[in-house]
């Protein structure tokens, strides 16, 4: 609040030195409006200036003055080779901004490769100071599995959800179809998640970027902008950021980092559930949805069976292991398996060998006289 003041005082001054000075030649109201319109300016160039880090700013102050150095020296040159009059004052002109326009530019994108830290003092604590920015996608909001990381703990830093992400999933959630329409609703569920998490500093922006119409440009530029990575799950994002220089952190590849690790010749146990698109192939899925494709399972189909991998392919798009069905080896296992006895054919009390067992005789019972 405080700072809002100090922004409409400023704005005041400005507007009351140029309505009593007149700077411009003009009545005292319009110069008081021209002086609004150059405070204003002037407070929108700070607000702008904010989101810079030190070193560009460092950076860009250096080139300038380098960029001024030279320009002065150009100058010398225009004056003593081109006689005086307007021509030559344009080009003193030109040359001044052209050089302090370049040194900055170039300055503040080679601010990046200053090392303050090694300044020690005020300048060493500024790598420590910055903020970490993490964007959304909107795919990895829908995915859900963000908010399970985030409950974790292993999230650290500012998570940024830009605007026009949220319009993307209020659009979604408003679908006329039904399965887009539980998808965006599932999607403002977790947000809500994220926000309950304690840990977690959720910021929602407000930056747009009117000349790019895709969302996954948006993100883009707005990555660059906070110098953050862009969370998600897109393959396509993924690839199109870092061809462009952004960090990405892709949920999916976390997942496939996370897991088990499975080596040729160890055995497991699946359950075949479909046929493969090979000749006498079957496909099997573990827990976490790694396809398993295994050779002579096609007569297996519905059926539980004990595997022996022969090799794992890492893919972009997930980790497929394969592995083969020894039929052979199978039946011999349940040969040697013990049979279950049959009580209900088998006497109560077995008779040891070599016990001679007689009949029992009739019991004849005396009549009495007659």
């Amino acid at each position: 609040m405080d700072l809002i003041l100090v922004r409409v005082l400023f704005v005041l001054i400005v507007a009351v030195a140029c309505y009593f000075i007149q700077p411009f030649g003009r009545s005292a109201s319009v110069d008081a409006v021209l002086g609004v319109l150059i405070g204003l300016g002037v407070i929108l160039f700070e607000w702008r200036l904010r989101l810079v880090s030190l070193k560009r700013l460092i950076g860009a102050a250096i080139g300038s003055i380098l960029g001024i150095i030279g320009a002065y020296l150009f100058a010398l040159v225009v004056r003593n080779s081109v006689p005086e009059g307007h021509t030559q004052s344009f080009l003193q002109i030109l040359v001044m901004l052209l050089m302090a326009y370049v040194g900055l530019i170039v300055g503040a994108n080679k601010g990046d490769l200053l090392n303050l830290a090694a300044l020690g003092g005020i300048f060493g604590g500024e790598k420590q100071s910055r903020k970490s920015y993490k964007i959304l996608d909107t795919s990895v909001i829908i995915d859900g599995r963000i908010a399970d990381i985030a409950e974790t703990g292993f999230l650290d830093g500012v998570i940024v959800t830009p605007q026009f992400v949220l319009r993307e999933l209020q659009l979604v959630a408003d679908s006329a179809d039904s399965l887009k329409r539980n998808r965006g609703r599932r999607g403002l569920d977790i947000l809500q998640r994220l926000q309950k998490v304690a840990s977690l500093n959720i910021q929602i922006v407000e930056d747009d970027f009117p000349s790019v119409r895709e969302v996954d440009l948006k993100l883009i530029e707005l990555a660059k902008l906070y110098e953050g990575k862009i969370i998600t799950n897109d393959f396509n994002l993924n690839k199109v950021a870092q061809l462009q220089g952004v960090a990405v952190l892709n949920i999916n590849e976390l997942a496939n980092s996370l897991k088990p690790i499975v080596l040729p010749g160890e055995t497991m146990r699946v359950f075949i559930l479909k046929e493969g698109k090979e000749y006498n192939q079957g496909v099997a899925y573990l827990d976490d949805g790694t396809m398993v494709v295994v050779d002579n399972a096609r007569k297996m189909i519905g059926k539980t069976i004990d595997i022996s991998v022969t090799s794992v392919l890492q893919t972009t798009a997930g980790k497929m292991i394969f592995g083969k069905w020894d039929e052979r080896a199978a039946a011999a296992r349940q040969d040697t398996a013990p049979r279950p006895v049959n009580l209900a054919s088998s006497p109560v009390n077995p008779v040891p060998n070599g016990v001679e067992v007689k009949k029992a005789q009739p019991m004849m019972l005396d009549r009495p006289a007659e």
